[in-house]
């Protein structure tokens, strides 16, 4: 085989599937035209045929990208075809080809395939109609897809505070990785052996270097994350990486904003450890929050935003006309206006054991780099919210069992319908209404769960390894005492909530109301889930973040 050939055949694959010849021609003419240099574009004129393409690249250990297939073939149904074909290729994304009739076929492929999206004939132009769609789905497909293994390894103990903060970081910066048990793998005997004086976790990238039980700083600069501001001075800056800040940052950035977002951890905030938000305007089948908030970095850093992580941020003070921040390392950036968007952190569970037990089987939010962890085990979930549901849904593909521990009377009360009823069809999830957590307890690792029965009074002592908390939230504004106003429970004042009856705030300075979102401190900002009185949905977070930035130009232009 020439290298070329060799090349070739190490592409990823488009499998496009229709019967009708001059449809095929069409669809693959326009495949190649755009991703010809990056996939293999192959193509099939019955499903028959397509099965025998799967059986060759299944034998050759090739992988398939994408499925493009028409759904009303002579021989199977596009859906029956994408059923067999995802049996054996699960990551690839699957688009279905329909007529303009057949939008019932489509949304029964979104339940029964999980199709990724349907098209309906023609879809001329295909710059306008055809490759946006692909190209996101490409891009989703790339930054999930793992190759024969050649990256970083990260040794550890299983079920270890340091192991789960070193996967938990890379997880959510999007940076692949492989664990290796440092008590039952060869491999990570091997790397322990060349290195024995290091400490655990151990993290060794591909060209043999490693760091010893490293810090985020560490790992950060290590990856390469940028970390420094490029000027000292910005039209605005947004401490916060979530919905509402990253909408913030594509807005502003696109209308011309010299803008600076600034995050404590990894974009995303709690939305990104969401394992699938379905109820997302645009998204019929759904999308992780990994997945939002990589699409929201990347449209925001393209408008010219830049974005520096983990990078804290511990003071603000005013020098008018300036907001000047202070960083966590001393140094500071000044801004004409700030959006402060730091959402909420979960609240810790105050019982026996459990300060003991974090990150070594108790885990705040959805940690989804223990889920290969809890392979076979039985998992807990405190919380009643939509949060805790999707964590349920997602860790019972992993665990033998899900148990969900509510202390209200009921799911409905704080849940999603569409979570509910899919909670009460997954046989391995159970819930358990009018119950309270007691305590932890384990020798080296979490090992029980003490639970009370409300209704009775009943305590029972139960295995526990693994337990995953969403029990309210608690706004991130402790870098803010004595700067802006805040509620009795620390969340952000804003607008009309720093109005007495008929008065402005003693401290306000200017002779016009604080304009809507705008906090008891000129020219700063709030929105997102650490602003009182928001509503805490993905959505809603987004929407806040946008019209923060209409009001910032109002402020600018002196309104």
């Amino acid at each position: 085989m020439t290298a070329a050939a060799t090349d070739a055949a190490r592409k990823p694959v488009i499998l496009a599937v229709d019967d009708d010849p001059q449809v095929l021609r069409a669809v693959r003419r326009d495949l190649r035209s755009a991703y010809a240099d990056r996939y293999r574009v192959l193509s099939a004129a019955s499903a028959a045929d397509a099965l025998s393409v799967l059986d060759a690249l299944d034998e050759r250990a090739q992988d398939p990208a994408l499925f493009l297939v028409d759904h009303r073939m002579p021989d199977m149904t596009g859906i029956d075809f994408l059923l067999e074909a995802v049996s054996r290729f699960p990551d690839a994304k699957r688009v279905l080809l329909t007529a303009f009739a057949e939008t019932d076929a489509a949304i029964t492929a979104i339940n029964k395939v999980r199709l990724d999206y349907y098209l309906m004939k023609p879809w001329d132009p295909p710059t306008e109609r055809l490759f946006p769609v692909l190209d996101d789905l490409l891009s989703d497909w790339t930054a999930s897809y793992r190759p024969a293994y050649r990256g970083i390894r990260v040794v550890g103990h299983p079920v270890s505070a340091g192991t789960h903060s070193v996967r938990d970081f890379l997880t959510r910066n999007g940076t692949p990785f492989r664990f290796l048990d440092a008590e039952n793998n060869p491999e990570a005997r091997r790397l322990l052996a060349e290195r024995p004086q290091v400490r655990l976790p151990l993290v060794v990238f591909p060209e043999g270097t490693a760091l010893s039980a490293p810090g985020t700083a560490e790992l950060a600069d290590r990856l390469g994350l940028v970390t420094t501001a490029s000027r000292p001075h910005y039209d605005t800056v947004i401490v916060g990486a979530g919905p509402a800040g990253l909408a913030a940052g594509v807005y502003a950035a696109s209308e011309g904003l010299s803008t600076l977002l600034l995050d404590a951890d990894s974009p995303g905030g709690q939305a990104g450890t969401s394992s699938l938000i379905e109820n997302y305007l645009g998204f019929p089948a759904g999308l992780s929050g990994a997945d939002l908030a990589r699409r929201a970095v990347s449209q925001a850093t393209r408008f010219g935003a830049e974005l520096l992580h983990p990078v804290g941020v511990v003071g603000l003070r005013r020098a008018d006309p300036a907001r000047i921040l202070t960083l966590a390392d001393g140094s500071e950036i000044s801004a004409e206006t700030v959006l402060v968007a730091t959402g909420i952190s979960y609240n810790r569970l105050e019982v026996s054991g459990a300060e003991r037990f974090e990150g070594e089987g108790l885990y705040y939010g959805a940690a989804t780099a223990e889920s290969s962890s809890c392979l076979s085990h039985h998992v807990h979930i405190i919380g009643g919210a939509n949060s805790a549901g999707q964590a349920a849904i997602h860790f019972a593909r992993y665990a033998a069992r899900v148990t969900v521990l509510v202390r209200g009377d009921s799911l409905e009360a704080g849940m999603s319908r569409y979570l509910v009823e899919e909670i009460h069809r997954t046989p391995n999830i159970e819930v358990r209404l009018g119950t309270r957590v007691l305590a932890l307890d384990g020798s080296e690792r979490l090992e029980h769960i003490t639970l009370q029965d409300d209704a009775t009074g009943r305590r029972t002592v139960e295995p526990a390894n693994f337990v995953f908390t969403f029990i309210g939230g608690r706004p991130r504004t402790g870098w803010l005492d004595d700067v802006v106003d805040r509620d009795d429970h620390g969340f952000v004042l804003t607008g009309p909530d720093l109005m007495s009856p008929d008065e402005r705030p003693t401290s306000w300075p200017l002779e016009r109301d604080p304009h809507l979102l705008e906090t008891s401190v000129p020219g700063v900002f709030a929105a997102g889930d650490v602003r009182a009185g928001s509503i805490k949905r993905v959505a809603s977070g987004v929407g806040e973040g946008a019209m923060a930035v209409a009001i910032i130009h109002r402020y600018r232009a002196g309104g």
